[in-house]
C-alpha cells in the first residue's frame, strides 16, 4: 500500500465528481514522480538537499511509517480471517395477510439486536481480529415478486427469530437460498447499475419518520399512509428479466465514522454532534443589541422560532434512542435481451424521497459511489472496461454484505456512512401491515403458530 494513496484516491474521486474529468490515482502518482525528476534536472541542489534531509531524519519517520503500515495490514488480515470464519444465513420474512402492526414493533425489534459482542477487550479486537456483528436488512424484487430478508450470522439466528416472533407472532421466518447467488450477474450477461446512499444533512437531524406519518398508533386502514408502500410498489413494477436489490447494512454505533475524541477524551459519537448542532441553532437565534450602559454590542438571549424549537426537540429525541451505523446500497439488474429501463435508475436514486422533508434530513444518492461516478460526458472515453470492473466489485460487495470492513468498506468515502436511530430504521424497513395491498408482495395465507405445550400425548 503506497503512502497517501487513499488521499490521492479521494482527491481524484472528488475531481471526477465536480469537473467530469476522470483522473486515475496512479496518473497523479506518476505525475508527481515526473515533477520530482524535472525538479532534479533544473534544481539539483535543492532536491539533493531535500533528500539528504529526509535521509538524515529517517530514523524518526521511517520506523513510524513501517510500524503503522505493518499494524494496519495485521489488523486487516486478522479481521478478514475472523469475518471469513463466521457462518452466515439468509432468513426470509413472510408476513400474513391479516397483519396489523405499526412500525413501532420493528423499532422494538431493532432495540433487541442493538448488540456488540466480539469487541469486548483489546485482545479480542486487535489481536484476534474480532468485530462486532452487522446485519443486512434486504428487500429484493425478483421479476416483480417482492421479498423481505434478514442476513445474519448463524449464531444470531435464535435471537433474530425470537425478537421477530415476539413482535410479529403471525409471521413465517424460513431459511432462504441466497438470491444473489442464483444468477451469474456477469457483466457480459447482465446490465448492472447501482449506488450507495448517504444522509442529506447531519446524522442527528432525523428523517421524516413513521411518527410524523401518524403510524405510531393503529389507524383505520383507509386513513393509513405508509411511506414504505411507495417503495414496495415501485420494486413490484419490475418485469421479466429485471431484478432490483436493496440492502440496509447496520451495526451498533460506536463513533468510528468521526474517528476522533470528544472533550471528555471518549470516542466522539453522534450525540456529541447533536450537542454541536443544537448549540449552533441556539446561537443563530441570539439577536445582538446595544447595551445602554456600556454602549457596546452584546449578544441577546436565544429567541428560537417555532420551527427551530421543533428541530431542536427532534434532534434531542432522535439521539436518545439506540443508534446504528448504516450503509444503504441499491442495485438494478437487467438480463441481456430485456429492455434496460433508464427511468428505473432515477426511481432508484429517489427511492427514499418520501422520507425527506424541507428543513429536516433525507436519504440521497451518494455522489461518486459505484456507477454514479460516471457522468457519461463525451470526453469520458475508454471507460467501458472500468465500468465493468466497478459493476463486478458492486455485486461482490452486495453478496458479501460488506460496508464497514475491507475490501469493500463502501462505494463512498468512509466518512459518508450514516448513523440512524431505531425509529428511523423502523421507518425505512418494517414488515408491511395489511394496509399495503401490493399484489407482488408475497404473503402467507394465514398466521402460523406452534401447538400449545400442554396438549396430551
Amino acid at each position: 500500500m503506497l503512502p497517501f494513496l487513499e488521499g490521492i484516491k479521494k482527491f481524484t474521486s472528488d475531481s471526477t465528481e465536480q469537473s467530469g474529468f476522470r483522473i486515475s490515482e496512479w496518473l497523479v502518482f506518476i505525475l508527481g514522480v515526473a515533477v520530482l525528476l524535472t525538479s532534479f534536472i533544473f534544481m539539483p541542489s535543492v532536491v539533493t538537499f531535500a533528500f539528504s534531509l529526509a535521509l538524515f531524519i529517517a530514523p524518526v519517520w521511517l520506523p513510524i511509517l513501517l510500524v503503522s503500515g505493518a499494524w494496519m495490514l495485521w489488523v486487516m488480515w486478522r479481521r478478514s480471517e475472523f469475518i471469513a470464519a463466521q457462518k452466515v444465513i439468509l432468513l426470509e420474512i413472510k408476513p400474513p395477510r391479516n397483519l396489523i402492526k405499526t412500525p413501532l414493533a420493528m423499532e422494538t425489534f431493532f432495540s433487541g439486536i442493538h448488540l456488540s459482542p466480539g469487541e469486548g477487550t483489546w485482545y479480542v479486537k486487535w489481536i484476534k481480529g474480532g468485530v462486532r456483528p452487522w446485519w443486512s436488512l434486504e428487500i429484493a424484487s425478483i421479476e416483480g415478486q417482492v421479498h423481505f430478508f434478514i442476513w445474519t450470522r448463524t449464531f444470531f439466528r435464535p435471537t433474530i427469530e425470537a425478537q421477530l416472533y415476539a413482535q410479529y407472532p403471525g409471521v413465517q421466518i424460513v431459511e432462504a437460498l441466497d438470491y444473489t447467488q442464483l444468477i451469474s450477474a456477469r457483466t457480459d450477461e447482465w446490465s448492472i447499475w447501482g449506488c450507495d446512499f448517504a444522509a442529506a444533512e447531519a446524522d442527528p437531524l432525523p428523517i421524516k419518520t413513521y411518527v410524523e406519518y401518524g403510524l405510531d398508533k393503529i389507524q383505520k386502514e383507509p386513513e393509513q399512509t405508509d411511506p414504505l408502500a411507495n417503495l414496495i410498489e415501485f420494486m413490484g413494477s419490475m418485469g421479466k428479466g429485471e431484478q432490483m436489490w436493496l440492502q440496509i447494512i447496520i451495526r451498533l454505533h460506536k463513533g468510528e465514522k468521526y474517528n476522533k475524541l470528544n472533550a471528555k477524551g471518549k470516542p466522539y459519537t453522534w450525540r456529541d454532534e447533536a450537542e454541536k448542532l443544537v448549540k449552533e441553532i441556539r446561537e443563530a437565534t441570539r439577536q445582538p443589541y446595544v447595551d445602554p450602559a456600556s454602549g457596546k454590542e452584546v449578544p441577546g438571549f436565544p429567541n428560537p422560532t417555532k420551527g427551530q424549537m421543533e428541530k431542536i426537540a427532534a434532534i434531542e429525541r432522535n439521539v436518545t434512542k439506540p443508534a446504528f451505523d448504516v450503509g444503504i446500497r441499491g442495485v438494478y439488474l437487467v438480463k441481456n435481451g430485456t429492455t434496460f429501463r433508464v427511468v428505473n435508475l432515477f426511481s432508484l436514486m429517489n427511492i427514499f424521497k418520501q422520507f425527506s422533508a424541507e428543513g429536516w434530513n433525507g436519504i440521497k444518492t451518494g455522489g461518486g459511489s459505484w456507477m454514479t461516478q460516471f457522468n457519461d460526458y463525451p470526453w469520458e472515453i475508454g471507460t467501458d472496461k472500468l465500468k465493468n470492473k466497478i459493476r463486478t466489485e458492486l455485486i461482490q460487495a452486495y453478496r458479501r454484505r460488506q460496508f464497514f470492513h475491507p475490501p469493500f468498506t463502501s462505494g463512498l468515502h468512509p466518512d459518508k456512512a450514516m448513523v440512524m436511530s431505531t425509529e428511523e430504521l423502523a421507518t425505512i424497513y418494517h414488515i408491511p401491515s395489511r394496509a399495503i395491498e401490493t399484489p407482488s408482495l408475497e404473503r402467507i395465507q394465514s398466521a402460523t403458530s406452534e401447538a400449545p405445550a400442554n396438549l396430551p400425548i
